[in-house]
């Protein structure tokens, strides 16, 4: 019998359940195994800083090598899992080895979804954007003057299309449904992150599917779209959504639905296997939902460290998001899911808006687009369960202080 935990995947959820066992003085050994050949980092600059040229990769690591020697963290690089065996506690790893464990955190993450090789999906110059490994190539294909197609408008390709105006790409974003970041926010933000783009002179093609891409001695050149145009490239991003790498849970018997199942406490059908971060879930409302975000990887896998050192405190999620474009701000705070109104609210200065979500009269989010104390207010509003005064909330000359009581 070993004590050990085996924690399978090395990002953000991975890397902050390690480092908040430690931090509760828990000295089990930990073994953390990760598929890339680079220590646990963080992702949400690769696609900015990191992309423009702004920051070094060093100063996305979370921590140095030294760390995880001094700690006891045994860090597996270059490798992965291909199966679990729940009866025996073993993780059978590709190259063979075996490891015992005594207790077992899958934050496997999520995959971005990839356009099928019918329609041209596997041409060279076809990219996502997910890992270093990403971000180098793009780094290598985004040269001034070059122009780059983005399939999809949701939050994942508007920052693409973002860095790509900034770094002089002559920029094309298309979006099947009728709006952009339809499934996400409300037509007012929408609007507002629109005209955003389209004063950088990124065009954006609404209603607007792929047919297929165009391809010349296997490299992407072109694109024919559903409106019958067919336009000229030299690469394309591709930003329609991720899935929850949940296969090797369900092959060994977990239960998955949309990603690993887990209660309040992080906890999988298997008592002694936890799943935290963008694979799981979760518990919310009645309901379960997975919450792909830097904020619920870390807080999520933070709660399941306390449960396997001991505690017994359930997680109960705080949702809040975030997303810069330009010099553009955009702080989410809540979870819109389900809204029946929104109230557009102008901001103090030029520039500055907020868009407030309820459902059933109750607010349940706020989207602030360069007003940080509207963001800050909301947040306060939905964690002390105060709903605001409505009338206030729309007048823009009122303190939003007074909200808070």
């Amino acid at each position: 019998m070993t004590d050990r935990l085996v924690i399978i995947g090395a990002g953000q959820a991975g890397f902050a359940l390690a480092a908040k066992l430690r931090a509760l003085k828990d000295t089990r050994p930990i073994t953390i195994i990760g598929a890339e050949d680079v220590a646990p980092y963080q992702r949400p600059p690769l696609s900015k800083k990191y992309l423009l040229g702004e920051m070094s990769f060093d100063r996305l690591l979370f921590r140095d090598q030294h760390w995880y020697g001094d700690n006891d963290v045994d860090l597996r690089l270059s490798t992965w899992a291909e199966q679990i065996k729940p009866d025996s506690k073993q993780v059978l790893l590709q190259d063979g080895s075996v490891l015992d464990y005594g207790t077992l955190a899958l934050a496997t993450g999520s995959t971005p979804r990839r356009l099928p090789a019918a329609i041209g999906g596997d041409l060279e110059g076809v990219y996502v954007a997910r890992d270093k490994r990403d971000a180098d190539l793009l780094a290598d294909e985004m040269r001034p003057g070059r122009r780059v197609l983005i399939i999809g408008g949701g939050y994942i390709g508007l920052e693409a299309a973002a860095v790509a105006r900034h770094r002089g790409l002559e920029v094309t974003v298309i979006e099947m449904a009728d709006r952009i970041l339809q499934r996400v926010a409300a037509k007012e933000t929408a609007d507002i992150m629109r005209g955003i783009h389209e004063s950088h002179d990124v065009a954006i093609r609404e209603k607007t599917g792929l047919k297929h891409l165009v391809g010349k001695d296997g490299r992407v050149t072109g694109a024919a779209l559903s409106d019958g145009s067919v336009i000229d490239i030299d690469f394309v991003v591709v930003g329609i959504g991720v899935v929850p790498n949940d296969q090797l849970a369900k092959e060994a018997g977990l239960e998955v639905a949309n990603g690993i199942v887990v209660d309040e406490f992080a906890r999988t059908s298997d008592p002694a296997i936890f799943a935290a971060g963008d694979c799981a879930a979760l518990p919310w409302q009645g309901g379960r939902i997975r919450l792909e975000s830097v904020q619920n990887a870390v807080d999520q896998a933070e709660a399941a460290a306390a449960v396997i050192a001991g505690g017994s405190e359930p997680y109960d999620p705080k949702p809040w998001f975030w997303s810069d474009q330009y010099d553009v701000k955009l702080q989410i705070a809540g979870f819109n899911l389900g809204y029946d109104e929104t109230l557009l609210r102008p901001g103090a200065r030029e520039g500055a808006h907020s868009i407030w979500y309820f459902r059933e009269g109750l607010l349940i989010a706020v989207d602030a687009i360069n007003d940080a104390k509207a963001y800050v207010t909301g947040k306060k509003l939905l964690e002390s369960g105060i709903n605001p005064d409505r009338s206030m909330l729309a007048d823009p000359s009122a303190d939003l202080k007074r909200l808070l009581g």
